[in-house]
Order: C-alpha cells, then sequence, then structure tokens
C-alpha cells in the first residue's frame, strides 16, 4: 500500500506542474459550460420579439395587437411598434424581429362580409421556432373570428334579426373557443442551460484525464522509469494501482471543482450533494478503468493518444455531452445506454427538474457496471504494462 501511495503522489505532483492538465481539468469546464448556457439559454424557455404591421386599420384587425400583448402570452412574446412592411422585412432580416404580422388592407371588411383575408407572417431562416409560434397565433387568431362568423350566421339563420348583428358579433368574440391550450405545472423545475451543460461539460473535460494518466504512463516507460520500478520488490499490479489512484484523485477533483463552483457561481443546480458526491466518485473510477484500459491495450504513446480520443470523443458523442439526448432519434438514445456518462446525465438532469436521490440508484449501478468492466479487463492484461518489449 506504501507503494501505491508514493506513486500515486508522485503522478499527481507531475499533474499539477502540468499547466494544461489543470486547464482542462478545472478551468475550461466551467468556462465552456458558462458559454454554452449563455448561447443557448433554458431548454425549455423560449421568447421572441414580434411586431404588427396593420395596413387595415380596421375594428378586427385593431383587435390583433391587443391579443398578442394579452398576459397568456406576455412570457412568450414582446411586441415592438413597426410603422411599414418595408421596416418589418429589414428588421427582421436583421435579427432584430423573430417575426412579423403583416395586416392587409380590407381584412376587417373581408371578415365581416363572411369573406377571408390571410394574415402574412414574415420571419427568418434563422428564427424557425419564431415562425412557428408566429404561424400557430395567426392561425389561433383567424380561428376565433371565424368561430365569431360562424356562430353569428346560425343566430341569423335561427331567426335573429339583422339589426343585432353588431351586437350578436360581440358577444360571440367575448366567449373564447371550447378548447383551449392551457399550461399547467408538472411538479418539476424547468431545466437550465448552465443545469445541463454544467454536468456535461466537467464530464467531458474529466474524460481528458484518461489520455494525461495514459500519456504519462508511456513517457516514463520509455525513459526507463517502469524498468526500475519493476526492479523493486513490487508487481504490475502495484504500479497500475498508484497510477489509477492519482488518475481517481484528479477525476473527483475536476468534477467536483466544477460542481462546486458551478453551483456557487452560476446557480447550477446540481441534486442532492450525497447523491451527486457518489455519482462523481463512480465516474471518477470509471476513468480510473478507461485509463488502465487504455495502458494495457497500446503499445506506444502514439497509440495510447489515439485510444483515449477515440473513446473520449466517442463516448461524449454518443452519451449526449454535446446535445441534448432526449431529443435525439430512438436509436441513438437506446445506443446511449451504453455509456456511464449519458446515465450521469440522466441523473443530474432528473436532479435539476426536482428529482429525489433516489433518481441516481439506476444511473449509480449502470456506471459501477461500465468500471468494473473495464477495470477487469484491464487487470487481466496488466502484465502488458512494465516493459516496451514485452508481447
Amino acid at each position: 500500500m506504501r507503494a501505491v501511495l508514493a506513486i500515486a503522489r508522485k503522478d499527481l505532483r507531475q499533474r499539477l506542474r502540468d499547466r494544461s492538465a489543470t486547464v482542462l481539468g478545472l478551468i475550461a469546464p466551467v468556462a465552456v459550460a458558462w458559454l454554452i448556457s449563455v448561447a443557448f439559454g433554458s431548454t425549455g424557455a423560449f421568447h421572441a420579439n414580434v411586431a404588427v404591421v396593420d395596413l387595415d386599420k380596421g375594428p378586427v384587425a385593431t383587435g390583433f395587437t391587443p391579443f398578442l400583448t394579452g398576459p397568456d402570452l406576455a412570457d412568450l412574446l414582446t411586441v415592438k411598434p413597426v410603422t411599414s412592411e418595408a421596416d418589418a422585412r429589414a428588421l427582421v432580416k436583421k435579427g432584430e424581429l423573430g417575426a412579423a404580422f403583416v395586416i392587409p388592407k380590407g381584412f376587417s371588411e373581408a371578415v365581416t362580409s363572411g369573406q377571408g383575408r390571410p394574415i402574412t407572417v414574415l420571419a427568418s431562416v434563422d428564427s424557425s421556432i419564431a415562425e412557428q409560434v408566429a404561424r400557430s397565433l395567426a392561425q389561433s387568431f383567424t380561428a376565433q373570428i371565424e368561430a365569431v362568423q360562424l356562430s353569428v350566421q346560425s343566430a341569423m339563420r335561427a331567426g335573429a334579426p339583422v339589426s343585432s348583428v353588431g351586437t350578436l358579433a360581440a358577444q360571440a368574440a367575448a366567449v373564447r373557443l371550447p378548447e383551449q391550450t392551457v399550461t399547467q405545472p408538472a411538479g418539476t423545475k424547468t431545466l437550465t442551460g448552465i443545469g445541463y451543460y454544467a454536468p456535461a461539460m466537467g464530464i467531458f473535460f474529466m474524460f481528458f484525464a484518461i489520455d494525461f494518466g495514459a500519456r504519462g504512463f508511456f513517457l516514463e516507460r520509455n525513459g526507463g522509469t517502469m524498468e526500475r520500478l519493476a526492479a523493486a520488490p513490487i508487481g504490475p499490479g502495484t504500479i497500475l494501482a498508484g497510477k489509477s489512484l492519482a488518475t481517481f484523485v484528479y477525476g473527483l477533483t475536476s468534477l467536483g471543482t466544477v460542481a462546486v463552483v458551478t453551483s456557487l457561481a452560476f446557480g447550477a443546480d446540481w441534486g442532492p450533494p450525497l447523491a451527486v458526491f457518489a455519482l462523481i466518485v463512480a465516474l471518477s473510477l470509471t476513468v480510473v478503468g478507461m485509463t488502465a484500459l487504455v495502458i494495457t491495450l497500446a503499445r506506444t504513446e502514439r497509440q495510447s493518444e489515439g485510444f483515449a480520443s477515440m473513446l473520449t470523443f466517442g463516448l461524449v458523442l454518443l452519451g449526449g455531452n454535446f446535445i441534448f439526448i432526449g431529443g435525439a432519434p430512438p436509436l441513438v438514445r437506446t445506443l446511449a445506454l451504453l455509456t456511464p456518462n449519458c446515465w450521469a446525465l440522466r441523473a443530474f438532469t432528473d436532479f435539476a427538474g426536482g428529482a429525489s436521490w433516489t433518481a441516481a440508484l439506476t444511473p449509480l449501478m449502470a456506471i459501477l457496471a461500465f468500471a468494473l468492466a473495464t477495470g477487469a479487463v484491464a487487470f487481466a492484461l496488466r502484465r502488458r504494462v512494465v516493459s516496451p518489449e514485452d508481447p
């Protein structure tokens, strides 16, 4: 055990002298998580600036702006004043508006006479979501108008006098459609950008410890350090255990620091502290297992760098560290379950949504199974790591 601790201390001292290890393990994940969260914002939030160009000025057209500025849409839209269609097109093109509505001349008269004229929606190809929302709102407004028309026509056919058309239309307009989409709380919190990308980027940069550990091992072996250790009264398993312990401490410190800093500085909600700590420990063990596996499989420093890069980027791309995995196709979501980072992100996402500590149980078992599998293979091949001449 003394030899294991001595090897681990030596590796950690070397790691601390390497500025790139400090930057990638502590500084970069915090900075990248903050930048991505600022760029994408909350995964569930949407807000757009829109404008209404009223070329009709009729009684029906003037009701469209109050429809957009009502309390139901206050958190969704901000209506900007625009006087002409040309100005609206220019603002949409510049990206200052997500969409613009153009109400044509004769709109109110056409509606009153029982005809229909469409509301034009202007949007940019870069604002596809804003365009879809704007089209849905225009359709909702015209659907309300059609419902009013149908109500008045039905009343007239039932014998209502012509003189009561205005009164009937006003009464019908005051009645909401019988079927409405209403937002109701689901008992969970909204997942914010920093709440997802803080653990996602922390895990991503934590995986760089695989390359640091493997590369450092081969540098020492090529320098003869491994042969001197082999000549000492310690076995290959002791050497591997010491280096694994150093990797474990580095990974634990890296992700743990990211969790503390992003929680205190940016308000990221990682979840219950004990459950989060258990997940970080489990992920650190997977890094140990993957580092040991790369060391035992590679024959040279360059091979270890290639294996570590493929393993790191393969896991983070498949596991959803860059893109929210919930929106991926079913096949990708299924394959992602083979990665430890996907299970960890699932737990952290559940925690950010308000789940209890029990949400970590299944992900924790999956992560530990991955760590056990990679560690077992590395241990079985441990005798290949001492000398470069070993077959």
